[in-house]
């Protein structure tokens, strides 16, 4: 059985539909006020009548760091998607950011070595890849650098991977994706995707710089590839 963290999520959810969709037993991870409907929302965008794979999940309630609620989801689970993150910028985020995505992806680490999880997948992001210097790519090979200007939210998915790789030392098998801006159906009015709707509406200037967007459903694809 598979357990994904963050299903509610734009990754998750498509995830969540890629993995049904090949037969595989699926549990999700949902906080109290996550909105369960949102993902049917993203089956609906694949087929006429979603419920015939949205009635497959289990789903469990749970935060990364309620360890008792986490200890039972992962009963039976063979294989791990983390995606669950808290994404901020904003430096009076900090504590809440280190708490979700360091912390709790250290209790997510704990339980797949306890567990003996035969593999994990974590969702961390460009932002750990830092800065090029003087405008040259980045790539999985790039140091990160502490003296730079990374956000509160680069830091702390940082630290996220140090996890990761603390977990890979203890015997842990796992795969680490560093995506860039995901776009993808369902969520066109949070997170990503409102740009749409904001260049939609008209912006009162436009800055220099370009960024590398991803669809969502090649993120899915290369994820289960690496978890194969």
């Amino acid at each position: 059985m598979i357990l994904v963290t963050g299903g509610t999520g734009l990754v998750g959810a498509h995830l969540l539909f890629f993995l049904l969709r090949k037969g595989n037993r699926v549990r999700a991870i949902h906080r109290t006020n996550s909105n369960l409907l949102a993902v049917k929302d993203v089956f609906s965008y694949y087929m006429e009548n979603p419920d015939l794979l949205y009635q497959k999940i289990e789903w469990v309630e749970a935060n990364l760091n309620d360890i008792p609620a986490l200890t039972e989801a992962f009963h039976g689970i063979d294989k791990v998607y983390h995606t669950a993150a808290y994404v901020s910028f904003d430096p009076k985020n900090f504590n809440k950011l280190r708490k979700s995505n360091i912390e709790g992806t250290a209790n997510i680490i704990n339980l797949c070595l306890y567990f003996k999880i035969k593999k994990l997948c974590y969702m961390s992001s460009i932002a750990t890849l830092g800065e090029g210097e003087n405008f040259k790519f980045i790539t999985e090979k790039s140091v990160w650098n502490p003296d730079e200007k990374n956000s509160v939210y680069a830091i702390t998915k940082y630290g996220a991977e140090m996890e990761v790789w603390r977990g890979v030392q203890e015997g842990l098998n796992a795969v680490i994706m560093n995506a860039g801006v995901i776009l993808g159906s369902g969520f066109w009015k949070s997170g990503t995707g409102a740009i749409f709707s904001k260049v939609y509406k008209g912006l009162n200037y436009y800055t220099n710089g370009e960024t590398g967007f991803v669809d969502v459903r090649d993120v899915v694809k290369i994820c289960t590839s690496l978890m194969e």
